[in-house]
Order: structure tokens, then C-alpha cells, then sequence
């Protein structure tokens, strides 16, 4: 038995669901891959699947030994990609993390190009707002908005900088006024991203003059395209990033508040980052994706 291909026969089936679309995603004959998992089930001794003629599911040895041969598959290809992606055309694998807006307003619309620059890419994209851990979330870049500084264990590349706007609907401030200066948003509902902590400061910066005003209200969420929507139904006052929110005050779905100050949330600096392994430099593949990146941001200023 070739341990190799039983393996990859075996996660093809648990994850496709049967024999016959795992025949096909190998290229292989169904008979073929049926073979292979029944070897690997008599080497080992146990069954894997509960097989009916409906449908092939993973026994409870079957869940526990997925788990264990896709990470041995991962790490294989893993392997296979750090040395064979340091010369010649980018190729293999390449796992990255960008917060859910920035993903899907900025990047999103690009990734087809990027595909189609990059045949030999396997892109998988998470989209998430919390901070991934890069070793444990097997992340090869993650894309940061706010300031990440290198350190032994990270490499932080700085790709851009951007604006923190301060706005809400004209219905907002017809119905509760438009505040003139930044201490009067003590008095107003504040829409607030999460940061963690319940008490949020937002500072306001002009002429070397700084004001920090602690802000409540009624929303929080843990992602700037709810915070978004819910500015644009009238519910309060938000801090949003400007290539979120410009098309909206263009439009003047939103009016912007506050605009001759540098408004930032908790301090927060409104930068775009790349982060990546420091066991990456020198990677085709993330050296690929991070220049697509820039070359994004730099066709949207």
C-alpha cells in the first residue's frame, strides 16, 4: 500500500463526502480511491467510514484520524512549497487573513486578476477582524489595519497609510444636531467598533492640540460594515475608515464631522500592514500577494 496516496484518498473522501467526487478530485478511478481506503482501513484495523449506498460518512475513528491526516498532508505541502517557491514562477499553498471589509470592499473585487496572474497560487482567504495568530491559523500573510511592529517572532511591512473619518446621516443630525466640536459627542450615540475594552476614547488632533473624548452608546460591533449600515439607517455617530465610508459622504448618504482634525480611535494608528513569518522571506508566494496588495491601494489614491 502506498501510505502516501491512502492518505489522500481517505481526506479526499471525508471531505467530499464519497468516493466517487474523490475519484474525480484525484483524477483517479473510483475503484482506485476504494481500494486505497479500504487498505488503509485493514492497516490500521478499524473502520473509517460508515459507508451505506446513500451516503459515506467518517466513524468516530474516522473524525479523530481526519484531524491528524490533514495536518500531516498541510505540513507536507507546506514543506514542499518553502523550497520549492524561492526561484522561478510563485507556486503552492498560500493561506492569508484581511479584515472582513477591507477584504471584501478592496481586495475582493481584484482576486480574480490575482488568479489569473498567478495560475500555480493556491489562495485560501479568511476573512476576520480579531487578530489571528500566525503560527496556530497556519497564516502566511496576514493584512492589519492599525500599527504592527516587527518583532523576532513577526515581520511587519508597512504598505500605506489611510484617514479615520467621523461621520453620521443627515437624518442623525437633523433629528439630534450636528456637533461642532469633539467634546460635544459626550452627548450623542456613539457607534463603536470593538477594541475589548467598554470604555472607548476617541482623540481628535489639530494644530498640535489634542482633545480625547471617552464616547458611549448603545452599539458595538466587531466589524466596520455593520457599524457602516447602521450609521446609514440613522443610529448614531461612528468612526470609520475613509475608504469604507468616501463613496457614502460623496454621495451624502453621510455627512463628515470634524473634518480639519486626525480623529483615531484609542490612539489607534491608521496604517495598513503586511505581516508574515520571518521563515517566509524570501517566498514567492507571499512577496506575490503583498505586492498585489499594493498595487490595489496604490490605483485607489
Amino acid at each position: 500500500m502506498d501510505k502516501l496516496a491512502a492518505l489522500r484518498a481517505f481526506v479526499e473522501v471525508a471531505e467530499t463526502g464519497g468516493f466517487s467526487s474523490a475519484s474525480r478530485r484525484l483524477d483517479l478511478a473510483a475503484s482506485s480511491v476504494v481500494r486505497s481506503v479500504d487498505a488503509l482501513e485493514e492497516s490500521l484495523g478499524t473502520v473509517l467510514f460508515n459507508r451505506t449506498t446513500r451516503q459515506v460518512t467518517l466513524s468516530d475513528a474516522g473524525t479523530t484520524y481526519y484531524t491528524r491526516a490533514k495536518k500531516l498532508l498541510d505540513d507536507l505541502a507546506d514543506a514542499d512549497a518553502s523550497v520549492s517557491d524561492r526561484g522561478g514562477e510563485p507556486s503552492g499553498p498560500l493561506r492569508v487573513s484581511i479584515p472582513v471589509a477591507f477584504g471584501s470592499r478592496i481586495i475582493a473585487p481584484h482576486i480574480a486578476s490575482f488568479l489569473s496572474q498567478y495560475p500555480k497560487i493556491e489562495l485560501d482567504v479568511r476573512l476576520s477582524d480579531s487578530i489571528v495568530d500566525l503560527v496556530t491559523e497556519r497564516i502566511d500573510v496576514a493584512i492589519r489595519l492599525g500599527e504592527a511592529a516587527s518583532t523576532a517572532d513577526v515581520v511587519s511591512k508597512r504598505l500605506t497609510e489611510f484617514k479615520r473619518c467621523v461621520v453620521a446621516s443627515p437624518d442623525y443630525v437633523l433629528a439630534h444636531g450636528q456637533p461642532t466640536a469633539p467634546e460635544e459627542l459626550a452627548a450623542h450615540e456613539c457607534l463603536r467598533f470593538t477594541y475589548g475594552s467598554d470604555l472607548q476614547v476617541w482623540s481628535f488632533l489639530r494644530d498640535g492640540t489634542s482633545t480625547r473624548v471617552a464616547v458611549r452608546g448603545r452599539l458595538k460591533a466587531n466589524t466596520s460594515e455593520l457599524l457602516r449600515e447602521a450609521v446609514l439607517g440613522g443610529a448614531g455617530i461612528a468612526l470609520l475608515p475613509d475608504w469604507l465610508v468616501h463613496e457614502d459622504i460623496r454621495a451624502g448618504k453621510m455627512t463628515e464631522l470634524f473634518v480639519d482634525f486626525d480623529c483615531r480611535p484609542n490612539e489607534a494608528q491608521a496604517v495598513v500592514n503586511a505581516l508574515f513569518l520571518p521563515n517566509q522571506r524570501g517566498s514567492r508566494r507571499v512577496g506575490a500577494f503583498i505586492g498585489f496588495v499594493s498595487s490595489i491601494i496604490d490605483s485607489c489614491e
